[in-house]
C-alpha cells in the first residue's frame, strides 16, 4: 500500500512521543500490506472499524490514539485523514474528515 503521508504521522509523534513506535509499526506494516477488502485489514487489526466513505479507524497504542484513513483498495493508496487522541477523536465527525 502507498501511505500518504508519513509526514502527518511524524508531525504527530513529535508532539506525542509515546505514539512514535506504534505509528512507525503501523506505517511499515501498512506499506507492506496488500489489502483488497476490509476483511484483509481485520485479519491483522481486529479492532479496526469501517466507516462510511471508505474510511477506516485504527486504534493506536492500545486505543490511546485514533487514526482515520481513507483507503482506495483498487489503487492501493491509503490517505491519512486524522490522527489524534481519543478526546480529539470524540470532537470530530469521523465520516467526513
Amino acid at each position: 500500500m502507498r501511505v500518504i503521508s508519513r509526514k502527518t504521522l511524524k508531525d504527530f509523534w513529535e508532539r506525542h512521543a509515546d505514539s512514535e513506535q506504534a505509528l512507525k509499526a503501523w506505517f511499515h506494516e501498512t506499506r507492506a500490506a496488500q489489502w483488497k477488502t476490509f476483511t484483509d485489514i481485520k485479519v491483522r487489526h481486529r479492532t479496526a472499524d469501517a466507516l462510511p466513505g471508505k474510511r477506516i479507524v485504527f486504534n493506536i497504542k492500545g486505543n490511546t490514539y485514533r487514526l482515520i484513513v481513507r483507503l482506495h483498495y483498487n489503487t492501493g493508496i491509503v490517505f491519512i485523514r486524522f490522527i489524534g487522541t481519543h478526546a480529539e477523536y470524540a470532537k470530530i465527525d469521523a465520516t467526513v474528515v
